[in-house]
Formats: structure tokens, C-alpha cells, sequence
């Protein structure tokens, strides 16, 4: 038990870590599933989606989610006891948004998929995706403060929860359709998403409130009238809040709507370099739904550690703590370098066997190959996302992120109409390199001018 006190990044990593891998493993399968059930055209509309999915998700819980894990770390830090009413008024304003972004979605799926995502058939799988936006922002704000207590058992279960949920409701309903003499349709995988995130949600807000309910028969919590001291402090806390989650939620939103703009757009352009549309929307999905969670499938351990880190590093910035921040940014660093660099290897000289073997697509094996070489830059960016979002550093997170989707948009609309889909791999590394290279300056420039003051007289 001592050991979870004394190293929490190091045991909620291992246990985020642990259930990371086994998520992934499954959704890998899950994925070699789906490209089979649906073929390249189907995984490539299913793609379509994730636009969608992640401007809703900016929207309505992201910021809070990250707010939220930083307040409840503060006060932590200050006090040594859970505070739940970051929680209680993340809720108050994630919740009601998502009801809002739910009914947008569901009303206007139509004109979203003809105009906006270019493809018609995308329609019936947006309204059953709205039903999801609300589960995910309560899911959000549950884990958000789990998170900034350093407790990653919830947030695990809850994870490893969904995409069981997710994967086995796929299988049954694909399963009956085809005992039926019926094709499958690209919506059952909508409909398995959906159904994951209502559960996850489940465990994770039935988590807290079992939580809340020890709190406060343990007597850990302050009354009502000592708590707040009323609407006053209520609403310090709600301004607190707000002033985190609005620009991290802006931020978001900007930054989804480029990703959204390139993501709609490589179909097109690839149009322009000579494919038609079936092949198109073939080629997008072997990359974003094959190649990509391949490479993905390392950053279960950086992903941990970032969403660990941000706590952490929130609550030693906190009480001054600048060589504890130091310390924990000179050991991710070093040990993201050595995971990407061996992936890297891994996936340069295997890539195209996985790609042939696994997919049965020589285009996912040139792909993997290809995006090996963003390893060490896609997983170091990751955490030291993580930690200068902990610093206070969400304005000079926003510009850098730009600046990373401006250089792929330009190679989207500049290289893929005369190279094909080569042009946006070369965006995609340029774009990591130079995001990479901007986070690097930034912390060095932070831990500079932290440390001058020491050496004045």
C-alpha cells in the first residue's frame, strides 16, 4: 500500500498501462474484424465519423475532463483530501452541452453527412452517434477527477469495460445478420461505439458517487454551509472552472475543426490525383483505420503516463516544486525517446509483413512502414503535451498544435493532388517533427527562465 502512496505515477501507469495494451489488443482484433466484416470502402466511411465524434467531444467534455483532473490535483495537494465539487460543476456545465450537441447532431445529420463529410451514407450512423455525446461527457468528468486523485483503477475498468462492450455487441448483431443471409451494415459498429460509452459511463459515475457517499459517512467531507460558504465560493469555483476549461475547450474545438478539415478533405484530393470514390474512401480507411491503430498500439504506455503526468505535475508546480517537475520531464523524456526509437525499428522492418499478414493489404504493410518513422515524435509529444498542460502552458500548447495541422493541411491540399496519398505520409512526418522540435523549445524555455532567478544575487 505504501508504494502506491510513494510512487503513483509509477503504479497508475502500470496499471493504466497494463489495461491500455489489453484494450488495444482487443480493439487491434476488433479492427482486423471490422476491415473484414465491411471491407476498405466500409472501414473508410466509418472513419468519416470520427470528425464528429471528436468536435462533439471538444465541445462538451474534453476541457473539463482537464480542468476538472487539475482542480480536484490542487486541492488535493493543498488539503490532503478529495474535493467532488470540481466534479459536481464540471457536470453542471459538460452535461447540459452534450444534451444540446446530442440534439444538433441528430437533427441535422443529413446536411452534416452530404455537405460537410461528403458522403450521404454517413447520415443513420450520425443520429445513432449523438446518443453517445452524453454518456462521453459524463464518462469524462467521472475519470477527470479520478485522474486528478491519481487513482487509475476506475478509469481503467471503465475503459477495458467499454470496448468489451463494444466488440461483443458487434459480434452478436453482425453475427445474427449473417445467420439471417444478411449483409452487416457499417452502422452495427456505430451502434457497438454507442453502446460501449453508455456502460463505461455506468461504472465510471457509479464509481464516484460510491465514492462521494464514504466521503461522506467517513466524515471526510465539510458541511454545506463550511464547504462553500455558500454561492460565493460556489461561484469562485465555477470562474476557476471556467477559466480552464473554456480556453482548453476552444482550443479543442479550433484544432478538431482542422483535423476535421483535413480528414474530410485526403478523400477528396485523392480524387483529384486520379481515384474514384470507391477507391478513395478505400485507401483513406486502410490508413486510418488499419495502418494508424497500428501504430498507435505503443502509445497505450504514453498515454498513461501523459494523463498521469498532468496531475502530477499540477500538483508539484503547485507547492513550488520545480525539480520535482524537472525530474518527472527528464525521465519521460528519456524513456518515450528509447520506446520510439525501438518502435521505430520494429515497425520499418515489419511493417509491410504486418501489413500483408494481419490485414492482407500490401497498403497497410507500405503504410506502417512508412509511419514508423513519426514514432519517437508521436510518443514523445504525447506526454510533453501532458506536462505543459500541467504548467499552466495551454495557449503555447494550442499555437504549436496549429502550427503542426497547418503544415499537414498544406501538404493535404498541396502534395496529395499531385503525389497521392505518399503526400499526406510526408505531412504527417513533417507536421510531428516540427511539433516535436516546438515542445522541446517551450519546456526548455520554461525550466530557463525558472531557474534564472536562483543564479541572480
Amino acid at each position: 500500500m505504501s508504494a502506491k502512496r510513494n510512487h503513483p505515477l509509477i503504479y497508475g501507469t502500470i496499471i493504466l498501462t497494463a489495461t491500455g495494451f489489453l484494450t488495444r489488443i482487443i480493439g487491434f482484433f476488433y479492427r482486423i474484424y471490422l476491415s473484414r466484416l465491411f471491407g476498405e470502402e466500409g472501414m473508410g466511411i466509418y472513419q468519416l465519423l470520427s470528425p464528429v465524434l471528436s468536435l462533439s467531444f471538444s465541445l462538451t467534455a474534453a476541457g473539463y475532463q482537464t480542468a476538472i483532473s487539475k482542480l480536484v490535483a490542487e486541492y488535493a495537494a493543498r488539503t490532503k483530501r478529495p474535493s467532488f465539487r470540481p466534479l459536481a460543476a464540471g457536470l453542471c456545465f459538460s452535461f447540459p452541452l452534450s444534451v444540446l450537441c446530442c440534439i444538433v447532431v441528430w437533427r441535422l445529420a443529413d446536411p452534416i453527412a452530404a455537405a460537410l463529410l461528403g458522403e450521404a451514407r454517413c447520415a443513420p450512423m450520425l443520429r445513432i452517434l449523438s446518443l453517445s455525446i452524453p454518456f462521453g461527457a459524463v464518462h469524462a468528468c467521472a475519470n477527470g477527477f479520478f485522474y486528478g486523485m491519481k487513482k487509475a483503477g476506475v478509469p481503467s475498468a471503465s475503459q477495458l469495460l467499454e470496448q468489451l462492450t463494444r466488440v461483443g455487441c458487434v459480434y452478436l448483431i453482425a453475427a445474427r445478420c449473417l445467420a439471417a443471409g444478411k449483409t452487416p451494415s457499417v452502422s452495427v459498429a456505430v451502434v457497438g461505439l454507442t453502446v460501449g460509452e453508455f456502460f463505461s459511463m455506468l461504472i465510471s459515475a457509479g464509481a464516484a458517487w460510491n465514492c462521494f457517499a464514504k466521503s461522506r459517512g467517513r466524515g471526510k467531507l465539510p458541511s454545506l454551509s463550511d464547504a462553500g460558504r455558500s454561492v460565493t465560493s460556489l461561484g469562485k469555483l465555477c470562474g476557476q472552472l471556467l477559466s480552464m476549461a473554456l480556453p482548453l475547450t476552444a482550443n479543442r474545438i479550433v484544432l478538431n475543426l482542422l483535423q476535421s478539415v483535413e480528414s474530410v478533405s485526403i478523400p477528396a484530393k485523392l480524387r483529384l490525383y486520379g481515384y474514384d470514390n470507391v477507391t478513395a474512401l478505400s485507401v483513406y480507411g486502410v490508413l486510418t483505420g488499419m495502418a494508424m491503430p497500428f501504430i498507435f498500439f505503443p502509445n497505450a504506455f504514453t498515454s498513461a503516463v501523459a494523463i498521469l503526468l498532468l496531475p502530477m505535475i499540477s500538483e508539484n508546480y503547485a507547492l513550488g516544486d520545480i525539480n520535482a517537475v524537472r525530474r518527472y520531464t527528464q525521465r519521460t523524456v528519456r524513456y518515450c525517446v528509447i520506446l520510439g526509437v525501438a518502435c521505430l525499428c520494429v515497425f520499418v522492418l515489419g511493417g509491410r509483413f504486418a501489413g500483408e499478414t494481419l490485414f492482407h493489404s500490401s497498403l497497410a504493410g507500405y503504410f506502417i512502414t512508412t509511419l514508423g518513422f513519426i514514432c519517437p515524435f508521436l510518443y514523445l509529444d504525447t506526454t510533453l503535451s501532458s506536462i505543459l498542460q500541467g504548467l499552466g502552458k495551454a495557449g503555447h500548447i494550442f499555437v504549436m498544435n496549429v502550427v503542426c495541422l497547418l503544415i499537414r493541411l498544406g501538404f493535404v491540399f498541396g502534395a496529395v493532388p499531385r503525389f497521392g496519398i505518399a503526400g499526406y505520409l510526408w505531412g504527417i512526418l513533417a507536421g510531428q517533427l516540427a511539433l516535436g522540435i516546438l515542445y522541446l523549445l517551450c519546456l526548455w524555455n520554461f525550466f530557463r527562465s525558472e531557474s534564472a532567478p536562483k543564479s541572480s544575487p
